[in-house]
């Protein structure tokens, strides 16, 4: 077989991107196959609004697990800002603030929530503990996948036994009283995952939420996530890599001497290794490889942008309030409420969710005129709203959830929320609602899963997964995207890690 190509990338999101400049870095000629018009995937920035001058990272919007190591090794300019506030949680009039670094404001704010000092003391100690699984798991995320033992050695039987071995609720059972306290907690547990704190998965997904190059902050992209994406676009064009936007593939055929691709126009490549930027259900689609099974997406996002921001019951001044993670109705026993109604097939009748205003941090994706104006912008993210949730009347569902959601946080403002958002130039509110099929629709999410698939422990398992995570059952094809093992998040990793497995297959054939 004549190769037009060392390797072909299909999908253009973060992780190909990632990918296809490491390679090229290597010396390797390569073509990135992005059916949409524009490249990113969940992690493009969009004008959401007419006539509106504010750019929205429309899917994602923070960035944890986004690791410095491969902004170094390929010259990203890329830049990400700290947040003072960590979260803020209101309840009643009153709530509880939590700043990024944890001061006596924080721990005076849980314990005159409390009226003790035994969950602000455990909330630091709990902290510390997460933070040293971070430091030690976060270094191996970049290299071969370590076994199960191996981890457990590294990070010692006790932190193996409160993040890993037990469920999270046991854990957070053990450090917390407060039913709100260990509900903040929680959520990291859950955001983009369908499970209780009784089971495993929500294990899984705090890890992933708090291991992010070491210290688990989460970081606000300079300009929204679109800046990533111009930033690896910019490299990949600098390093020679052919950019194919608005070209799907149709088919994959793999043989011993290399891939096949059929596009849609009916022209064919060739090259020697594929990988999949795409889930892997879509990659099912494209070669029969078959896909692991996973849960419904579950959760609903909104975008807003503001007058200005709303007053709060709880007099917290809102540039403090949304400057982090707002977090509305989560205590523990709502969450958990809200999982359990939703499993049964049931709109929760108290939605979770959380939000945070990107402005506060950044005003650079507004124009100087909305800057000057007091203009801001609102992202939610509601939990426990799973596809199947949607499946029978969909219009009819997502009005409903909206409404919940909306009503939920006016709970626990001043003013209504409908009173402060912005018209665009047609009239209409600014505020968008995304559902987990209209996720799938848009940016190719199977049932909304943010993850592509259920998520993995970051290691070796008893279930073989190769030696970096990005393996498949042909040898020629590797998962570039977040449904690779240490995929999940805005974190490149997958990218990253599936150059490495295709660099290493080249070497061999060569």
């Amino acid at each position: 077989m004549n190769h037009d190509y060392e390797v072909a990338i299909v999908g253009g999101g973060h992780n190909a991107l990632v990918a296809a400049c490491y390679l090229a870095q290597a010396g390797k000629k390569v073509i990135v196959l992005e059916k949409n018009k524009e490249f990113g995937g969940a992690t493009k920035s969009v004008y959401a609004f007419e006539g509106i001058g504010a750019k929205l990272s429309r899917y994602s919007y923070l960035v944890a697990l986004f690791p410095d190591q491969i902004k170094e090794d390929l010259n990203l300019e890329f830049e990400t800002l700290s947040r003072t506030v960590s979260s803020y949680t209101p309840s009643g009039n009153t709530g509880i603030l939590i700043n990024r670094i944890y001061d006596k404001e924080s721990s005076d704010s849980i314990a005159a929530f409390t009226s003790n000092r035994e969950d602000s003391d455990a909330w630091e100690r709990f902290y510390q503990r997460i933070g040293e699984v971070a430091r030690l798991l976060a270094p191996t995320m970049l290299e071969p996948l370590k076994n199960e033992d191996e981890i457990r050695s590294l990070l010692g039987d006790e932190l193996w036994d409160e993040f890993v071995a037990q469920p999270l609720q046991v854990t957070l059972n053990k450090y917390f009283k407060d039913d709100l306290v260990k509900g903040i907690v929680l959520t990291d547990g859950l955001i983009g995952t369908f499970a209780s704190a009784t089971e495993k998965l929500s294990n899984i997904c705090f890890l992933y939420h708090l291991i992010g190059n070491g210290t688990g902050e989460w970081r606000v992209p300079k300009g929204g996530m679109g800046k990533l994406v111009e930033a690896l676009l910019q490299r990949a064009k600098s390093l020679g890599v052919e950019l194919r936007n608005g070209t799907e593939v149709t088919s994959v055929e793999s043989s011993s001497d290399g891939v096949n691709i059929k596009l849609k126009t009916n022209e064919e490549l060739r090259c020697k290794i594929l990988l999949s930027g795409a889930a892997p259900k879509v990659l099912e689609r494209l070669t029969g490889i078959k896909a692991p099974t996973f849960r419904d997406g579950s959760q609903v996002k909104m975008n807003m942008v503001l007058k200005r921001l709303p007053k709060l019951k709880s007099g917290m001044d809102p540039k403090k309030a949304f400057a982090g993670t707002f977090h509305i109705d989560e205590s523990f026993k709502q969450l958990e409420m809200a999982y359990h109604q939703a499993k049964s097939g049931e709109i929760p009748d108290v939605i979770p969710s959380e939000m945070y205003c990107h402005t506060l941090t950044d005003p650079s994706i507004l124009s100087e005129s909305m800057q000057a104006a007091g203009n801001h912008t609102l992202t939610l993210f509601a939990l426990h709203t799973p596809a199947s949730l949607f499946d029978r009347d969909h219009d009819l569902v997502k009005a409903e959830v909206s409404k919940r959601i909306l009503a939920g946080l006016n709970r626990y403002l001043a003013e209504p929320i409908e009173d402060v958002i912005l018209n665009d130039a047609l009239g209409k509110p600014c505020i968008e609602v995304k559902t987990p099929q209209e996720l799938e629709a848009e940016i190719d999410l199977p049932r909304g899963n943010i993850f592509h698939r259920d998520l993995a422990w970051p290691w070796r398992t008893q279930s073989e997964q190769g030696k970096w995570g990005v393996e498949t059952t042909d040898d020629r094809i590797f998962v570039a995207g977040a449904g690779a093992t240490r995929g999940g998040g805005v974190s490149g990793i997958a990218g990253h890690n599936s150059a490495m497995a295709a660099l290493e297959r080249l070497a061999k054939s060569n």
